[in-house]
């Protein structure tokens, strides 16, 4: 699917994206309860409008704006802010002392400078992470401040070259530090700067005596971000850290889909034989609404791809979602063929941008309240066009 030359989305600036996305999230979307209407004013304690008045679809910055900087910084968080994105995501993992930093794994091996430092060389090790054998360093391993001597680094140095300008601009950030930031970004917009907020692995760490709900809750309370109209959302891909977190906070909350055949780790461990499929059939749908507000489904269990990587005919999941009241907030939308479906690929190489816009509209007529994308400027604009 091309784009006419009179409406080509790519005419248009960068910034006309971050004005699109700073406008749109003035403006008022679908109506929650009374009570709920009470507390909507926004301030600067971190307390802002319902989750249903975020603009349609919700355009969320995936590990800030990856697609163009290092994932987990605050360089990262700073651009997708700038650029419109309507909410920011981290991911969770604890330090050997008890501090939530900011980082996709607990395996640092890819993303930081860990094996320059010779003083960290007898860390490296083997662990059998949610059932997976990984080699390399792991947040658990080291304290907070020895993390802070680390620097942040591109993830995929072969796909984003650009961005390994960047190495080593940034240290591994905690999650209070993005609260702080939040905090002071959202004084200075006059708005509320909503966050996407993933406990990682949460079974694996409270194992370790690491757990991350509790801490996670006092840091929400702390920084005014624990009810239910705050400006974040909780996501995890385990459901029963959702329902921990449920009896905590009363925050916004959302379960993370994997593919259709595939286990939480936690119905693993606990010998609960449901798939992703039996969550998404109406009964688990409605069994995840008893304690969230949201599901995180994978791309492809809005509408799968064919043998040949092609997008077939889309799922009910939407309509079914949608019927138990949760939004949907699929994941990840990325510009580089390599990631897209085989339909919007455009010339050989992987790592040129493919047909974004052609996709993004695709996936925004199944009906889904907002996408993860690691180039928010691309799903704003797709947003526009989608809108009108």
């Amino acid at each position: 699917m091309t784009q006419g030359a009179d409406r080509s989305p790519g005419r248009r600036t960068v910034l006309g994206a971050a004005v699109i996305g700073t406008a749109a999230l003035g403006v008022g979307g679908l109506t929650a309860g009374t009570a709920e209407a009470d507390e909507r004013q926004v301030s600067h304690d971190g307390h802002g409008s319902s989750y249903r008045d975020l603009p349609s679809p919700t355009i969320i910055g995936h590990r800030g704006a990856s697609g163009y900087r290092p994932e987990h910084t605050l360089g990262s968080y700073q651009l997708a802010l700038d650029l419109g994105a309507h909410v920011i995501e981290q991911d969770l993992v604890p330090t050997k002392d008890g501090h939530l930093v900011c980082r996709h794994e607990n395996d640092i091996t890819g993303t930081t400078d860990v094996a320059a430092h010779p003083e960290f060389a007898s860390r490296k090790t083997t662990k059998s992470i949610d059932g997976v054998s990984l080699t390399g360093w792991f947040t658990e391993d080291f304290t907070l401040a020895e993390l802070k001597t680390l620097r942040a680094k591109e993830r995929i140095p072969a796909i984003r070259q650009e961005n390994t300008l960047y190495d080593g601009r940034w240290t591994i950030p905690t999650f209070e530090e993005v609260l702080r930031w939040a905090e002071k970004e959202g004084r200075r917009r006059g708005r509320p700067v909503w966050l996407h907020v993933e406990t990682k692995h949460p079974t694996y760490f409270r194992g370790l005596g690491l757990g991350l709900e509790e801490p996670l809750a006092r840091l929400l309370r702390r920084y005014g971000r624990d009810r239910r109209n705050s400006p974040v959302f909780l996501q995890s891909f385990e459901p029963s850290s959702i329902q921990r977190l449920a009896k905590l906070v009363s925050s916004p909350r959302v379960v993370l889909l994997s593919g259709a055949s595939s286990r939480p780790w936690d119905f693993v461990v606990a010998g609960d034989p449901r798939t992703v499929a039996d969550l998404v059939k109406p009964e688990g749908l409605q069994w995840i609404a008893s304690y969230a507000q949201g599901i995180g489904p994978t791309l492809d269990l809005i509408i799968p791809k064919d043998a040949s990587g092609k997008l077939g005919t889309p799922t009910t999941l939407v309509a079914d979602a949608h019927a138990k009241g949760l939004i949907l907030h699929p994941y990840t939308m990325r510009n580089e063929n390599a990631f897209l479906p085989a339909d919007f690929r455009r010339g050989t190489d992987p790592n040129a941008y493919g047909d974004a816009f052609g996709a993004f509209k695709i996936y925004f007529e199944t009906g889904i309240d907002g996408i993860f994308t690691d180039n928010a400027d691309t799903g704003l604009l797709a947003a526009a066009d989608f809108n009108g």
